[in-house]
């Protein structure tokens, strides 16, 4: 009996929340820091976030996927920034894992769970037109920044009842394909639909402040100010900038969580607490 009464105030809990994001977009971004092994709590999230009337779209990374498939050819990583460095052998071995590993591997394991997803690229349709990304400190090579999302046809998809999945890729105006990064994806789409919620999902619990302890919440003036003091870098430096871009395109809030967290996404968007790092405007 007790068991039931939780679960019963668990849902009266989540009620103002379905209430609120209900027909609105949230955009998630799953890390492929994170691994496979928790994905199954992430698809069955998911799931339910549509039934209640919420629309997800996915954009996923694939780094462990992609350094083993690089280190198979002899190729090895390399970053700048948290950003790799992509020549022509590599795009190739990076497309091919995005698309027809990691993509297909997500969609099938979303739709096991009783969810109706669709695998696309930012090739398909162009969906996500770039231009080379340049860097001051060394040439990135195959590395793009998208300058448009088609917004069309990720709607059109939402219309038809898919949950999108997105795998970070796009090309040019000559149809030259490059390696874009998945947080900067998921900011872009997230901004370019004007997405109520953009979440992050990686394998750290948020951002942390000097002392090392987590900050739950924070403007974006003060994530800026913890770029320019060194506090945020490494890999988590492009996750904040693609967060504080994404609110400055429109996006109402977005957060960063422990993707490792059994459900983080439904104890993210539905339980008065919340996990990880929020980022307000």
């Amino acid at each position: 009996m007790k068991k039931n009464i939780q679960i019963a105030k668990t849902l009266i809990e989540a009620l103002p929340y379905i209430k609120k994001f209900n027909s609105k977009t949230i955009v998630l971004k799953y890390g492929g820091s994170i691994g496979s092994k928790d994905f199954s709590n992430f698809a069955t999230d998911l799931v339910l976030m549509k039934l209640v009337g919420i629309n997800p779209i996915v954009v996923h990374g694939g780094g462990i996927e992609i350094n083993k498939a690089l280190k198979l050819s002899g190729i090895e990583s390399e970053f700048i920034n948290g950003l790799r460095i992509t020549c022509d052998k590599s795009m190739k071995i990076v497309e091919k894992t995005l698309i027809s590993k990691v993509n297909k591997e997500i969609v099938l394991k979303i739709n096991y769970n009783g969810g109706n997803a669709i695998g696309v690229s930012g090739k398909d349709n162009q969906l996500l037109k770039v231009k080379k990304l340049k860097s001051a400190d060394v040439d990135l090579g195959r590395v793009g920044e998208i300058i448009k999302v088609n917004t069309k046809s990720i709607k059109k998809l939402q219309d038809l009842g898919y949950i999108p999945v997105v795998a970070p890729i796009g090309c040019d105006n000559r149809g030259v394909t490059y390696n874009i990064n998945a947080d900067h994806v998921a900011s872009k789409v997230a901004s370019s639909i004007k997405a109520e919620k953009l979440i992050v999902l990686t394998n750290v619990s948020g951002i942390s402040g000097k002392n090392g302890k987590l900050i739950s919440s924070l403007s974006k003036s003060q994530a800026n100010s913890l770029i320019k003091k060194g506090i945020i870098k490494k890999g988590m430096l492009p996750k904040v900038k693609c967060l504080v871009e994404a609110l400055s395109g429109g996006v109402a809030k977005a957060h960063i969580v422990d993707g490792r967290i059994p459900h983080a996404v439904i104890l993210e968007t539905f339980t008065d607490a919340g996990i990880g790092t929020e980022i307000l405007l």
